[in-house]
């Protein structure tokens, strides 16, 4: 039987970081421990910020991103083509697509992908925003930049299904993105790629 070998506030920083992806226990313990050990550079900062983020951080109402104003600062960028909404499972793929620099229309976070066995259907997904703001006159065209997996095609399938009363021009990622592939792990060539040679479905 392990014994702890430290007091409980520091094994409830370690439990807390376990629960990040990524971290598993082992980790877990060596980032609180790095932490601990710089205290004034790391992890007061680190503690203020996370403060100041869970007070003024918020979901945007239209699309879903993360940012500390709704609409969010993306939404409101006047320079945005508002013909154009790219439709992505997570905020993190939104992320991956804007470093890549290739995305001059505005976004939608469904929040996941439909996984019925996970109980996740339509209603658990932001769809219904979707469909609201594809039947704006301003919206012509909804790109499916879903990730290539088994849950992201069968999510796809099904809002290509739902947009069909919509006027708008439904399209998907194209060359580019591999089977099994998530959007957040690939570089930023391969989103360019994926992006310009996209097709109609």
């Amino acid at each position: 039987m392990s014994r702890k070998v430290s007091g409980p506030e520091i094994e409830r920083v370690v439990q807390l970081l376990a629960r990040l992806p990524g971290l598993g226990p082992r980790s877990a313990r060596k980032a609180a421990l790095t932490l601990l050990k710089r205290r004034n550079e790391l992890l007061l900062p680190l503690s203020e910020a996370l403060a100041t983020a869970a007070e003024k951080v918020v979901a945007c109402s239209v699309c879903g991103n993360l940012d500390t104003v709704s609409p969010c600062s993306l939404c409101q960028d006047p320079r945005r083509d508002r013909s154009l909404i790219v439709v992505v499972e997570e905020i993190g793929d939104l992320w991956a697509l804007e470093r890549a620099g290739v995305v001059g229309g505005l976004y939608h976070v469904l929040g996941g992908h439909l996984s019925p066995l996970d109980g996740v259907g339509p209603d658990q997904l932001n769809i219904a925003g979707l469909i609201e703001r594809a039947r704006t006159d301003e919206v012509t065209e909804i790109l499916l930049a879903l990730n290539a997996t088994v849950e992201g095609q069968s999510t796809a399938h099904y809002l290509t299904e739902q947009l069909a009363g919509a006027d708008v021009v439904v399209s998907r990622l194209a060359q580019g993105v591999p089977i099994g592939g998530e959007l957040d792990y690939l570089d930023e060539g391969t989103l360019a790629a994926a992006i310009k040679s996209r097709r109609r479905l």
